[in-house]
């Protein structure tokens, strides 16, 4: 089995995701028949490299007045599954540079690493990961060799990796983060419970259910 994830470092409902497919993962009997491949997905591509406003504040410019209680929800359920995720120190930032360190991780056996210290990153610790020193420091953190991390900053390796995902996405339909590709079938939710997701990577019944588009945040 072939699972795609699309996801976006800037999204608090990936990083959620990501621990309850963990512990799907890890309650399925043939967990070695399952490959796990990340794809990349801009959630906000126009955002620059310098942080601005922050999660939260962004949020509430979306939400208005539920934005305190939609906000205090994340969090509770990111603390559910032992996520501190940190709204009001996490700055959206262009995140083409760090998906291009995924590939670089992906084509090393190290994406998962990858995408778990980026999202440790910037949800629990509101760091910049646009910034070069800051992915420099995050890859080599995540296994990588310091020097490929350096020279894939500092040119343009995996970008066409990158736009390839963004096109895939579009093939799949997929309109939001985190959504699962299976062996190639209609995307679903990659936020439903942990029991719901091991239902489906033990093998559904029938095709997943196309996903409904979830707000910006994830």
């Amino acid at each position: 089995m072939k699972v795609e994830i699309y996801a976006d470092v800037l999204c608090p409902w990936c990083y959620i995701g990501k621990r309850r497919l963990a512990t799907a993962l890890d309650h399925i009997a043939d967990r070695d028949s399952v490959e796990i491949v990340w794809r990349s997905y801009e959630l906000a591509p126009e955002e620059g490299r310098v942080p601005g406003p922050t999660a939260a504040g962004a949020m509430a410019g979306w939400w208005g007045d539920q934005a305190s209680a939609r906000v205090a929800r994340i969090q509770a359920l990111g603390a559910a599954e032992g996520l501190e995720l940190n709204l009001h120190l996490a700055r959206p930032v262009n995140t083409f540079d760090a998906h291009r360190l995924c590939h670089l991780a992906a084509g090393r056996g190290r994406a998962d690493q990858m995408m778990e210290r980026l999202l440790h990153a910037y949800h629990t610790e509101g760091l910049n990961v646009a910034d070069p020193q800051v992915l420099q420091r995050l890859g080599t953190e995540a296994g990588l060799d310091a020097a490929q991390v350096r020279a894939v900053l500092a040119g343009d390796d995996y970008a066409e990796e990158v736009r390839a995902d963004r096109r895939r996405a579009a093939e799949h339909g997929v309109t939001g983060v985190p959504s699962l590709v299976i062996d190639g079938r209609p995307p679903v939710s990659g936020v439903q419970p942990a029991a719901e997701l091991r239902r489906l990577l033990e093998g559904p019944t029938g095709p997943p259910g196309v996903l409904v588009a979830p707000d910006r945040t994830g």
